[in-house]
């Protein structure tokens, strides 16, 4: 059973033809990331020219990407694309009540957010509706309220779909927030299916970071080949193909070692980091423990790290994903 921080984050990809995923260009061009996290609603963000408006299908969030690029990852199913001026999106479908609402997790001192499906908020079909969140939603941290903003706004005409975006505090009763506090957010349902009122709820974890390494089968032992594991859903480029990250991304540290696990020492038995089957976002590589690395002896008793920097974390920063072990 694998033990992970599921966080769907504001994802930024490492994909060649997206824009550049910094916060502000030397041209003062804003990263459609960091467009959301100062307010703007992700139908609303600009793109530079040459690019296109794509939103991912599983979370909504925009990105900027050429073309040729767009149209690709809508014939994939990853996403919808502005293509000719014209939005391409999937079928509505209905949801079960446990998918009422969505989340995009975050990290304190960040935002989180928040869309709602409901199509009895869709009052106005020609027109964005914007809807009063008193007495509709409320979010704790936990246990304790936390404020959110009075009004939420539908993301198209005649939608049903609203998306709310609420700031975390850095503290709540005077205590700083910490990795797995948990977050709580209510949808108090006024009229579902069947006419009746129902709270809807979701909770999870804060997390400092959005990627998660973890090892398997060893790796305390030198010599000995183990599993190398990473959750990262952003590498999850094709839902209907397993994809890869490279090993060059690893960094392997002890001591004053400092090398990638693309290094042949590691004795990989692939280049890459391997999804374990289509849109898992669960990547695996076997390698070993050498005894030294580039004339450096690895002992008995030694610490070692494997880091893996993630650059799509909630906080909009670049974040060292660390896994430290020692071998036995």
């Amino acid at each position: 059973m694998y033990y992970w921080f599921f966080i769907a984050a504001i994802a930024v990809f490492v994909f060649s033809n997206f824009q550049d995923s910094s916060s502000e260009s030397t041209d003062g061009y804003m990263s459609p990331r960091m467009q959301v996290l100062q307010g703007v609603l992700p139908s609303d963000v600009n793109c530079k020219s040459g690019f296109e408006l794509i939103f991912k299908t599983s979370n909504s969030m925009p990105f900027c990407v050429k073309p040729e690029t767009a149209k690709r990852l809508v014939e994939r199913g990853w996403g919808t694309a502005t293509l000719n001026s014209q939005i391409i999106e999937k079928p509505k479908t209905s949801l079960p009540s446990s998918h009422m609402f969505e989340i995009i997790p975050a990290a304190s001192g960040t935002a989180l957010n928040f869309y709602v499906y409901d199509d009895d908020l869709n009052t106005s079909p020609n027109g964005i509706d914007i809807i009063s969140t008193s007495g509709l939603i409320e979010a704790t941290i936990n246990g304790v309220q936390i404020e959110i903003p009075s009004k939420m706004v539908e993301t198209s005409p005649s939608s049903g779909k609203f998306y709310l975006r609420i700031a975390l505090p850095d503290t709540v009763n005077g205590e700083e927030l910490d990795q797995d506090d948990i977050v709580l957010v209510r949808y108090n349902d006024e009229s579902d299916a069947a006419g009746e009122t129902r709270v809807v709820s979701s909770s999870f974890p804060l997390s400092k970071a959005f990627a998660n390494l973890e090892l398997a089968d060893g790796g305390k032992r030198i010599g000995h080949e183990f599993t190398l594991r990473i959750y990262e859903p952003d590498a999850n480029l094709d839902s209907k193909r397993t994809d890869r990250i490279s090993l060059s991304l690893l960094e392997f540290r002890s001591g004053s070692i400092r090398t990638t696990l693309a290094n042949p020492v590691f004795s990989a038995n692939s280049g890459f980091l391997i999804e374990t089957g289509p849109n898992t976002n669960i990547f695996e590589v076997k390698i070993k423990i050498p005894r030294s690395i580039d004339g450096k002896t690895i002992h008995i008793g030694d610490w070692y790290e494997i880091r893996y920097i993630d650059s799509s974390t909630p906080s909009g920063t670049a974040e060292k994903v660390v896994l430290k072990e020692r071998i036995g």
